[in-house]
């Protein structure tokens, strides 16, 4: 069995809040003890360069009584006990120095200065201060030459090893940092909670829609962040209503419109049952098979609508409609004929457009069934093809009595059939309704105007053309 792991968000935000300030504050504390730790070192290189500058004014009994005296350079006076202190900047730490004439006689030296202390060659310019090494402790020194005088002093002072002046600064960073961070982990959590405070109403209201209740969710206010979720989730919303209202009205059409040929058939096939003449037991059992044939080809056209409703993805290729309007034609001959109607075909054969080859024969063939079925006797069906830079439009027109202008308006609809297709008693009401579909599937637009001579009906898809091909002139045919 396979568990999954949830994961909060929450959680998750609180903790890389956290993770990135305390990275941050990682980083400024390291450079802080670091600049720190700098600056101290800075400041014993400065006293020493200041003392320097001090000794080579003094004369001769002054620097005496320094050097017999001795001079404390530690950098703290307040402790009670500083021998058992393990803080150097509180231990007392004597500078020692030396200064010597023009001549190189020893003017004033502090007596704890060892040969060690003088280096073999004293140099007659300003040095920077360096460390040197005394019997393996670090001292810093620094010599200086007086130009007027002539005079060279050299300064020496134990390096501080032990100071607390950068950990010092670096407690006093640290621990504001470490009494901050639990009350920032606090606030994190009840700030996220309450900005997250949107979603868990968005939740409890997504909980409560159902098939009967699809009405949009609002929130307010409403973040930003969880706008675009309000939308995206009322859109699905819409979507879903009105394929459950699409789906309920294909239902109830279906039912509708299945009602009658069932019925009819019953009848027919009580007849038959009840004849007692073989003539007339056939004459109802081929109203049986009519039936039968009305309500499948009723059932594949419901189908057909249902699957356009739902748009499915359909691969496209170049469909040739000059080609699959013959193939219409070959297809209801037979029909035409039984009404001896004339069929023509012209335009152009090469235009071509992007589309399914199957969905565009039904889109003709149900053009043409209307044209034939609602036609008058002997009358006359032009089915043209015709292209330009951007559309390819095809056209088929009839001769018949045609509808009114408030009929036309409703021709694409579901079921819906004009006064004259009502009186015939012929059709579904689907043959348009499955054009305007398969039209709507593939981008084309739908225009119904007057048909042959201003009589009848003349139903135009114009398709965007199909890209690549060019306007291709082609003799009309007849």
């Amino acid at each position: 069995m396979t568990v999954a792991h949830s994961t909060s968000i929450r959680r998750r935000l609180m903790w890389l809040i956290l993770v990135s300030v305390g990275a941050v504050w990682a980083v400024m504390f390291a450079w802080s003890f670091s600049n720190a730790t700098r600056e101290v070192d800075e400041w014993d290189k400065a006293r020493l360069i200041q003392l320097a500058h001090l000794l080579i004014q003094l004369d001769a009994p002054n620097l005496t009584r320094l050097a017999t005296a001795g001079i404390d350079v530690r950098n703290e006076y307040t402790r009670a006990s500083p021998a058992v202190d393990d803080d150097s900047d509180a231990q007392p730490r004597y500078a020692l120095f030396e200064v010597r004439d023009a001549a190189g006689n020893v003017i004033a030296a502090s007596t704890g200065i060892k040969p060690a202390h003088r280096p073999t060659d004293p140099g007659d310019a300003a040095q920077d201060v360096h460390t040197m090494s005394v019997d393996g402790r670090p001292w810093l020194a620094y010599a200086l030459t007086d130009s007027a005088s002539g005079r060279t002093v050299r300064v020496f002072e134990p390096a501080n090893m032990r100071s607390d002046l950068t950990t010092g600064v670096a407690s006093r960073i640290a621990r504001p940092i470490v009494f901050a961070l639990p009350v920032l982990a606090l606030l994190v959590w009840f700030s996220v909670g309450h900005s997250f405070r949107p979603l868990s109403t968005i939740s409890k209201a997504v909980r409560t829609r159902d098939s009967r209740n699809l009405e949009p969710i609002h929130v307010n206010p409403s973040p930003a962040e969880v706008r675009p979720l309000v939308d995206a989730i009322n859109q699905l919303l819409a979507r879903l209503q009105q394929s459950i209202l699409r789906e309920r009205a294909f239902t109830a059409d279906a039912a509708h419109e299945l009602k009658t040929p069932l019925a009819a058939i019953k009848v027919q096939a009580q007849v038959a049952l009840a004849a007692h003449d073989a003539a007339q037991q056939q004459q109802a059992m081929r109203r049986v098979v009519q039936g039968v044939d009305r309500s499948a080809h009723l059932a594949e056209q419901l189908l057909l609508l249902a699957r356009l409703d739902e748009r499915d993805m359909v691969a496209t290729a170049r469909v040739p409609l000059y080609e699959v309007a013959g193939e219409a034609i070959a297809f209801r001959a037979q029909q035409a004929e039984d009404k001896a109607m004339i069929v023509v075909l012209s335009g152009e054969r090469d235009a071509e457009v992007e589309a399914d080859r199957t969905l565009a024969r039904t889109l003709i063939d149900n053009l043409l069934d209307n044209a034939i079925k609602y036609g008058e006797t002997a009358g006359r069906v032009h089915i043209s093809v015709l292209a330009d830079a951007q559309t390819v439009t095809i056209t088929v027109s009839d001769n018949g009595p045609g509808v009114t202008d408030e009929e036309r308006l409703r021709l694409t609809d579901r079921f819906f059939r004009g006064a004259s297709a009502s009186a015939s008693g012929n059709g579904s009401g689907l043959g348009l309704s499955i054009v305007a579909r398969i039209a709507a599937h593939f981008n084309a637009q739908v225009h119904i105007g007057s048909g042959v001579g201003r009589r009848g009906l003349a139903v135009q898809i114009a398709f965007p053309r199909a890209p690549g091909v060019g306007v291709d002139s082609a003799t009309p045919t007849a």
